[in-house]
């Protein structure tokens, strides 16, 4: 079928450019691309008629994906200008320089053009290393909250959402939760009617928002009290040194016994139950999945001491950590630890 002629279309809309980290995730850039793709044109035809996307790189070599595949870019780092937004997909922390420094510096002249920048996934490390998020406040998974605290010291990592904006930066903690953003955007631009088409095509019921808290495994969806699911990221972030169940409570401004009742109520557990069960889950992947000794990992997830740990660990799995240990593959290398 012949394509609309340039000047039987409409002015884009939308426009967005990628920049891809060495070992980017890559549902973290198809999620993205993919709702622009459907909103640009009518049904799934993908003409970049209502918005359009570009990779770009500062070389013509492929980008590698953090499954192993390559992405080559479809333009070269150009007037950051021709675009309404620049997106940094990130992935691995640890496999290496996520970007070049040209590409550091390209960044740097977005922003000073008054471009406005997204970092997806770990994006929000790259804008970061940059100087991008200075006095900011950065939206991060759980998983990677501390790493990202440790990391920069004059931003505020946030873990309790799905994507932030603040002011001309917006992060996303990743997932599933680029295709909220993406839809927010093309809501934003395009209005909500194309928005929601984009993501039913995808079989995605609906947008949540940016304040939706990250899924967790003690909170899927039929928990519904957001109360307790900030909670548990309060935990999760705070795993080495663990918070009293009353600094919790103050947290989110109720008092330790209607936080007990909240618990109750949804998890059927107490939440120093849960906190603990946390810490323990996070203990038993760094024995699997590090070369970490049991008294390091002990002090890691804030037991008091090895002995008390492991009498928590071997109550809770029925097994021992140095069992734990024993079974790990020895063929597989010790992963780095979140």
């Amino acid at each position: 079928m012949q394509a609309s002629s340039p000047a039987a279309r409409p002015p884009l809309a939308l426009r967005v450019g990628f920049v891809l980290a060495q070992n980017f995730t890559l549902s973290a850039l198809s999620l993205f691309v993919d709702p622009l793709r459907l909103a640009a044109d009518e049904g799934d035809r993908s003409r970049p008629i209502r918005c359009s996307w570009a990779i770009m790189a500062s070389s013509a070599e492929p980008v590698r994906a953090s499954c192993g595949l390559s992405v080559g870019r479809t333009a070269p780092l150009g007037d950051p200008r021709g675009f309404d937004y620049v997106v940094v997909v990130g992935g691995l922390l640890h496999g290496g320089e996520q970007v070049d420094a040209t590409t550091e510096r390209w960044l740097r002249s977005a922003a000073a053009a008054g471009v406005p920048l997204i970092g997806v996934c770990t994006g929000s490390f790259v804008l970061a290393r940059a100087g991008l998020m200075r006095n900011r406040r950065a939206c991060v998974s759980w998983y990677h909250h501390a790493d990202y605290e440790a990391a920069f010291a004059d931003t505020t990592p946030i873990s309790d959402q799905l994507f932030l904006v603040d002011r001309d930066r917006i992060t996303c903690s990743g997932g599933a939760g680029v295709a909220d953003l993406a839809a927010w955007l093309i809501e934003k631009h395009l209005g909500r009617a194309v928005a929601q088409k984009a993501l039913h095509v995808l079989l995605l019921q609906h947008a949540r928002a940016a304040s939706d808290a990250q899924p967790h495994a003690f909170a899927p969806d039929r928990i519904g009290d957001e109360r307790v699911k900030r909670a548990l990221r309060l935990m999760e972030q705070n795993i080495a040194e663990p918070l009293t169940i009353a600094a919790i409570a103050d947290a989110l401004a109720l008092s330790t016994r209607q936080l007990e009742r909240l618990f109750q109520a949804r998890l059927r557990l107490r939440p120093a139950v849960v906190y603990r069960q946390l810490r323990l889950r996070h203990a038993r992947w760094l024995i699997e999945n590090t070369a970490k000794p049991v008294t390091i990992v002990a002090v890691e997830t804030g037991f008091c001491d090895a002995a008390h740990f492991s009498r928590q660990f071997k109550g809770y799995f029925n097994l021992s950590p140095s069992l734990v240990r024993a079974a790990r593959p020895q063929e597989s290398a010790p992963a780095a630890a979140p």
